[in-house]
């Protein structure tokens, strides 16, 4: 979660005068299908699953990931990549139409999805919609299904998919699937009986069976997609017709019964012409900071509808099948009087932009308005945040826009996190359009692997104020030489970073010993004091299920737990607090399986400290640690940050010691747990630490106003640092 940046309503109403409006669809380098919709106070959020897989002549669906996207501004969104992947999934075989809503009692987001055509109704949750993402059902059941595996059956409905979630204003929670037509659950012309609605229980972890109620419906006969919102104490059942229109009804209680009302949605048309192949039709509803959007799908891509570029199918060939090739796009409506909903217009052009931009943030590569001439690639695993890199075609016309930018005075520079295997990559900053006035440009290092990133900074001038339309535009001899991973300007107005924090909330006081997996939280945006850690992958690739959104290797070993798979260069942080200027004796358990193995430790970033640290072989598969002298290390009185550095490739490091303290101290064990800590640091939206609060029992805006914080908006987050939301005291 970001901080909320201020925007003045002269620098709002000057970002949002004419070309700052959206550009559908929301991605041009996906295929992506079936769209839900859900907003909180600071972001819209879009699902969708996605027809990548498909060959160009798919005669049928193959449909296995949900991809995820939100936005602040309705212009400008962020693409999370996969987010869900059924091929990576036990006992998942294909994920279709799915939903999402925002839960007011956690805060938490949640999504159903069906497997495939007819396996039944998951449910999973997340903190954010990058995830990760899990299943919060008691014994990690279905929702719907067969078998001792889900809470009920399908109840003879003909098509077991097509989930929607709601909450209501009082925090209860509802969910609907269904579709097709059985004997038992026909679906006809003004007699439409193919939806079911449960209500959940408050906890998430399952719901009571005796709710459930049939939707039953008039007007034209209903094929599939039922979704709900509520808007002025209405609420509405929208579907899917038969005729691949989008329909509703209305009632005063979530569980119907609706009375039809109309057709909200046609098949997807601007000007007469047909830009959905005349095939099906989906959609997802969601009010955001007073306005109403619905997100649905087409064929424009595949089309190659208003000159759009027509993307390859999966298997690179060119005029992929419309049918099965389908683009996201989102649009604005308003309501009658009455509270009847108007018939949505589609348009090229998309919503209005709400607010301006604000460029000095960090921001994963794809956060744009349009793009041309790239790809995308998610490397997903279960239970962790993908990492979502921009692909460009460089040889071709290929960038990125971004609409609406306020630059405040003035930028001085642009940081780009990229890998590169090709010498004279760069990347040129332009405003107006792609061809337009050169800002900059930033050359980017050759790391030597696609899988290795690099900082790269240079200079920009003449962004200043607000800029309509800036252009990443991307430069190279050759295609797939680049992997984009995030961006950010430096300049007036920067959003202050948030720093590092020691791992249990204070500082270790000195003498102590230190377990090698407890190293600082990471601090968010950029500059020195916000990395906790360097490694030379994103991921967590070790076997103690501790700390996984981090990207420090974390082992099981010693008296429980030590980083594993180092690489010389890699480093981690540690805040102590030493009581007295002193000499402070070192030493370290650490194991390897390599003939030898070293590392050393720094004071404050810059003073080494002690003498390095050789371990030679303690045992063939790293198993049996052994303890050794590091010296002893000159401190001063205060608050210090020890960096543990590893200097020779291999070793598993289990614990160091800072003074003389009995290292016998901690016992070892089988395996540590994942911290559950309800202990919140809060912040306000400015970035300053205004103290903490015990959640314990409590909802966050009671707990903070029973701790005396005043009405307003805050950041909490997690002493363990696994959890950070915005949430706000109303009184």
């Amino acid at each position: 979660m970001r901080l909320l940046k201020s925007v003045t309503m002269f620098g709002l109403l000057a970002g949002l005068g004419a070309g700052v409006l959206a550009d559908n669809p929301i991605s041009s380098y996906h295929y992506l299908a079936d769209p839900g919709a859900a907003a909180d106070d600071t972001y819209f959020y879009v699902i969708t699953d996605s027809d990548d897989p498909a060959p160009a002549n798919a005669n049928g669906y193959e449909i296995k990931a949900l991809y995820g996207f939100r936005t602040k501004d309705m212009k400008n969104w962020t693409d999370f990549g996969i987010i869900y992947d059924a091929r990576k999934v036990d006992g998942i075989g294909a994920i279709w139409a799915s939903g999402i809503a925002v839960n007011p009692n956690d805060g938490r987001l949640y999504i159903v999805f069906p497997d495939g055509g007819g396996g039944g109704i998951v449910m999973i949750g997340a903190d954010s919609i990058a995830g990760p993402w899990t299943n919060p059902l008691a014994g990690g059941k279905r929702l719907i299904g067969w078998g001792g595996g889900a809470i009920s059956d399908c109840d003879g409905i003909g098509w077991c998919f097509d989930p929607a979630i709601f909450f209501d204003d009082d925090g209860t929670g509802y969910f609907t699937f269904g579709g097709g037509s059985s004997d038992s659950r026909p679906a006809n012309d003004n007699n439409s009986d193919i939806f079911n609605i449960y209500k959940l229980d408050k906890d998430m972890k399952g719901y009571d069976v005796r709710t459930k109620t049939h939707l039953k419906i008039g007007g034209p006969k209903a094929m599939e997609a039922s979704y709900i919102h509520k808007y002025k104490g209405n609420y509405y059942l929208s579907y899917s017709t038969a005729d691949l229109r989008i329909a509703y009804g209305m009632s005063k209680n979530p569980m119907g019964p609706y009375e039809y009302k109309g057709i909200f949605m046609g098949n997807p048309s601007i000007n007469g012409q047909n830009i959905n192949a005349n095939n099906n039709n989906h959609h997802g509803i969601a009010e955001f900071k007073g306005h109403w959007y619905v997100a649905y799908h087409d064929r424009r891509i595949a089309n190659g509808y208003d000159g759009l570029e027509k993307i390859p199918a999966e298997d690179g060939r060119p005029n992929p099948n419309p049918a099965y090739h389908r683009s996201v796009s989102v649009d604005e409506f308003t309501y009658n009087a009455d509270g009847t909903m108007k018939q949505l217009t589609f348009t090229r052009e998309g919503p209005k932009q709400i607010e301006n931009f604000d460029p000095y943030d960090w921001y994963p590569a794809l956060t744009s308005s349009k793009q041309k001439g790239i790809r995308s690639r998610s490397n997903w695993t279960p239970g962790k945040v993908a990492e979502h890199l921009l692909l460009p075609l460089s040889t071709k016309e290929s960038w990125i826009r971004v609409s609406g930018v306020d630059f405040g005075t003035a930028a001085t520079g642009l940081t780009v996190q990229a890998a590169s295997t090709d010498d004279g990559n760069k990347i040129e900053i332009r405003t107006g359009s792609a061809t337009g006035t050169l800002a900059g440009t930033c050359t980017l290092k050759n790391t030597g692997s696609k899988n290795t990133f690099a900082d790269n900074s240079c200079e920009v001038e003449g962004l200043k104020g607000i800029v309509e339309q800036l252009f990443f535009v991307f430069k190279g001899s050759k295609d797939s030489t680049m992997a984009i991973k995030a961006w950010g300007f430096e300049g007036s107005g920067t959003t202050p970073p948030t720093p590092q924090v020691p791992y249990d909330s204070v500082a270790v006081k000195l003498p102590a010993k230190i377990e090698a997996e407890k190293y600082d939280i990471p601090g968010t945006g950029r500059g020195g004091d916000v990395d906790s850690y360097s490694d030379n992958d994103s991921e967590n690739q070790g076997d103690a299920k501790f700390r996984e959104d981090l990207g420090v290797d974390i082992v099981e070993g010693g008296t429980g737990m030590a980083i594993g798979y180092t690489a010389s260069g890699e480093w981690l942080e540690y805040t102590v607090d030493v009581p007295e200027d002193g000499d402070y004796a070192i030493k370290a358990s650490a194991s390897t399986g390599a003939e030898s193995a070293s590392f050393c430790f720094v004071l404050d970033g810059k003073t080494p400290i002690g003498d390095t640290i050789t371990v030679p072989q303690t045992g063939e598969d790293w198993s049996v640690y052994k303890e050794f002298d590091g010296g002893k290390a000159k401190l001063t009185k205060g608050t210090h940050v020890i960096r543990l550095v590893i200097t020779g490739d291999n070793v598993n490091v289990d614990w160091f010691s800072l003074g003389d303290v009995k290292t016998d101290a901690l016992k070892p064990t089988v395996k540590f747990a994942a911290s559950s800590s309800k202990v919140y640091r809060v912040y306000n939206v400015g970035g300053k630490l205004l103290g903490t609060v015990d959640l314990t029992g409590k909802k966050s805006g009671a707990a903070l106003s029973d701790a005396g914080f005043t009405k307003g908006v805050y950041m909490l987050k997690s002493v363990d640092g696994r959890k950070t939301f915005m949430t706000s005291v109303a009184r």
